[in-house]
């Protein structure tokens, strides 16, 4: 499957899914658990200093597109304060009625929020047998919910939920189809500078995923 930066690997989110998996598959559930986080919530400082210290841990030898990415949303942590974060989150991803960035699948793919796409989520979830939690205020659309049960379907221990069959499906019908849409609509804002390398971190990593999906 994919390659990422070994560095990136460590930064995830705080929730375990399990340890179930080789190293490289570990590793891609632990991107998608960071990249979960930073469209949940903005980035704490102690998260950003984590990031910004795995700088003395690159390869500078390491020309891969995503070691480069890695190191752009590096400098992004090291450059500019948990307030910068949090002030770019809240303008671009929170509003009372639509924000300059709709970070649901639905909206993506049928025009509008909670449509048939997230009824599709909420049935393959079933299949799983996930729910969300009661605390999540979230739809199951959200792009960082997408990505947690990526994390579970890669690195969870019941191994007839957590395989590569339903990798594949969950993320060919679920995340495929409107990752580069989200990606371009935060590309397409000037002033959102710090989201522009988690955007292309993003859409690098889940094209490389895509790409190694078609070969199974």
């Amino acid at each position: 499957m994919s390659e990422m930066p070994k560095e990136a690997a460590k930064e995830s989110s705080s929730t375990e899914v399990g340890d179930i998996g080789l190293p490289e598959d570990l590793a891609r559930a632990d991107l998608y658990g960071l990249i979960a986080g930073f469209f949940h919530l903005p980035p704490d400082q102690e998260l950003l200093d984590q990031i910004a210290a795995t700088a003395d841990q690159h390869d500078v030898t390491d020309n891969a597109p995503l070691a480069k990415l890695w190191m752009a949303v590096v400098e992004a942590a090291k450059n500019n304060p948990a307030k910068a974060w949090q002030d770019e989150f809240d303008l671009n991803f929170i509003s009372v009625g639509k924000p300059n960035i709709v970070v649901n699948g639905s909206f993506y793919m049928a025009g509008h929020l909670n449509e048939k796409p997230l009824v599709n989520i909420r049935k393959a979830l079933e299949g799983f047998g996930l729910e969300s939690a009661e605390e999540v205020t979230e739809t199951e659309d959200h792009i960082s919910a997408l990505c947690e049960v990526m994390r579970y379907l890669i690195a969870g221990d019941d191994v007839e939920i957590s395989n590569l069959i339903n990798q594949r499906v969950f993320f060919n019908a679920h995340i495929r189809p409107w990752y580069d849409d989200l990606c371009d609509a935060i590309e397409a804002i000037p002033e959102m500078h710090l989201y522009h390398p988690i955007a292309a971190l993003t859409r690098e990593f889940l094209a490389i995923e895509g790409q190694s999906f078609d070969m199974i």
